[in-house]
């Protein structure tokens, strides 16, 4: 099925996969990893996963500490079978780590070629402005490049500040959830399906 949906995407023009080192406990980067080579080259596509976030006896936690994030990123890079992802990005914003800390193990990604890009995920407006201040402050740091937060026509409350604090420090902006988690599909018009997020 996954390869019939990324089939599907390619053919309609999509080349970027957005996944993150918990979803399905690594199975999502497993399956992209192993569509690469069979179903498209690994150049023709823009690869994008998250780490700072994972399931703790059965609870989602947050550790942005920089020993976590760098054993994070190199558990995803072999789970998708490459050397490198074009984008890099914190999952959550973690108040128990010092930001610094967190930051650095972007450094080290971007230095050592395990991530093109960086970026955050999840953050608030001043949590984004601290984050790029603090590195766009040394040119010895890894630029952040990205944002990613929820946005669709349904919940538009990155219209708030995010967008606008991602426009002031020269971020992209990247909306997860753009289908509204699935709503937008129409599937819930009449009930909810029993394999739906909603059930």
């Amino acid at each position: 099925e996954a390869a019939d949906q990324a089939r599907a995407f390619i053919e309609a023009g999509g080349n970027y996969f957005d996944t993150a080192s918990h979803y399905g406990d690594g199975d999502a980067e497993r399956v992209i990893g192993g569509l690469i080579g069979t179903l498209f080259k690994r150049e023709d596509v823009v690869i994008g996963t998250k780490a700072g976030s994972s399931y703790v006896d059965g609870s989602l936690t947050t550790d942005n500490s920089r020993t976590s994030l760098m054993s994070s990123l190199d558990k995803s890079l072999t789970r998708l079978g490459t050397d490198f992802v074009d984008i890099w990005q914190i999952h959550n914003w973690d108040e128990s780590t010092p930001l610094d800390d967190t930051l650095s193990a972007l450094d080290y990604a971007y230095t050592t070629g395990r991530a093109r890009y960086v970026g955050v995920s999840n953050y608030s407006g001043w949590q984004i402005a601290r984050a790029a201040t603090k590195q766009q402050s040394n040119s010895m740091k890894a630029p952040l490049t990205t944002v990613q937060s929820e946005y669709s026509l349904l919940n538009r409350s990155a219209e708030y500040e995010l967008i606008d604090a991602s426009l002031e420090c020269g971020l992209g902006f990247l909306a997860w959830a753009p289908l509204a988690r699935g709503v937008l599909t129409g599937k819930y018009r009449k009930g909810i399906p029993s394999d739906s997020r909603g059930a």
